[in-house]
């Protein structure tokens, strides 16, 4: 996203969206029509699903990963590594995005998908597996459009990380085997996923963008020093993080567009909890971070990286233990198909929030 400068002639501030470029004003009708276009071309191009499919390595989608490498690489060249330690000092923050990913996150999607999956075990269990599934790739972006605290965003996104290889497969086994068997639920499941299939995921989707972006602000600012590498070059690699997004939005929408619409009732059941889920989320989370006194940058960047998943790593978990064409395949399916309209709503709701912020801080005439 590419930030505009207020105009210095002027005490009038400008609107939030007079501060968008032309890309990213019109952001909400380019990712509708690339679901469309995706969800289209999935359903009408006879076998363009299964060729997409074929494109793999150990179960992870290439042009996938390929879409969000060009997605995050911009984004990720735009942090300025030497302020991390900034964040990793803020403890409010940091054990605030613990609690909120790693505890109420996964608790929130197993209540949500047991009250209004009770009669649907296998989309109930996928649902199950999306929430355990923590942002780390797509959530930097929303962050970005949103003006948060890029340096904030790459430090939680790489908590998330290490906890996902850790933790992923023992919350599995305690949300879909033990917990319901505790609490007299029965239909438990086994989730068989390896801590090596997680790592790759996280090495794919997080660890080639972020070591792509470290070195091109490290070797950027040698050789032409921070003003001008944040001045001349970032402009120019700006708007290929949403060229990225949109590619990947297609390409993810055409490997199930024909799941997706030969099952709108079944899609329909799924979305509601997930409506649920990302508005509890964002908003709760948002008005933690507001409670605890951040300032709004940070507040909207726990907000985002609560509230998104790594729907990646939740649909190749699905298919790997499940099937291709399993019932918790679909509700991984339809994890993006709602969280990315809504965290794209919700980008907008943050940046009106933005200006309130800015108000409380003013101090007072």
């Amino acid at each position: 996203m590419t930030r505009t400068e207020a105009p210095t002639t002027t005490t009038e501030e400008p609107s939030v969206v007079q501060k968008l470029s032309t890309l990213d004003r019109f952001l909400a009708a380019w990712i509708l029509i690339a679901m469309a276009v995706g969800l289209g071309l999935g359903r009408l191009v006879p076998g363009l699903d299964d060729a997409l499919a074929k494109v793999e390595l150990g179960g992870i989608s290439l042009p996938i990963a390929l879409g969000l490498l060009i997605m995050m690489y911009p984004v990720l060249a735009k942090v300025r590594y030497d302020k991390l330690d900034a964040v990793t000092g803020d403890r409010k923050l940091m054990i605030s995005s613990l609690v909120v990913n790693w505890v109420l996150g996964p608790a929130l999607m197993f209540a949500l998908a047991w009250i209004f999956l009770a009669d649907l075990p296998e989309y109930r269990t996928g649902l199950i597996i999306v929430g355990l599934a923590r942002c780390i790739a797509m959530v930097i972006i929303w962050n970005d459009l949103a003006c948060g605290d890029r340096e904030a965003a790459a430090v939680l996104v790489a908590l998330n990380s290490v906890f996902q290889v850790l933790a992923f497969g023992l919350l599995g086994w305690f949300y879909l085997d033990l917990l319901p068997d505790w609490l007299g639920l029965g239909d438990s499941e086994h989730l068989d996923i390896s801590m090596w299939k997680i790592a790759l995921n996280v090495v794919i989707f997080l660890g080639v963008p972020l070591l792509a972006g470290f070195l091109t602000r490290r070797i950027g600012e040698q050789k032409l020093g921070r003003e001008k590498y944040e001045r001349d070059f970032l402009p120019k690699i700006g708007p290929w993080a949403l060229y990225g997004l949109l590619f990947t939005i297609v390409i993810l929408f055409a490997l199930q567009g024909k799941t997706i619409t030969s099952q709108p009732l079944d899609v329909a059941r799924i979305a509601l909890p997930l409506l649920v889920y990302f508005a509890v989320m964002w908003f709760g989370t948002f008005a933690l971070g507001k409670a605890i006194g951040l300032a709004y940058d940070r507040t909207a960047t726990l907000a985002f990286t609560a509230a998104g998943n790594n729907f990646e790593l939740a649909i190749a978990v699905a298919i790997a233990t499940f099937g291709v064409t399993s019932g918790q395949a679909l509700s991984g399916v339809v994890g993006p198909l709602i969280e990315v309209p809504v965290l794209v709503a919700l980008v907008y709701v943050s940046l009106a929030w933005r200006k309130k912020f800015a108000a409380a801080d003013r101090p007072a005439p």
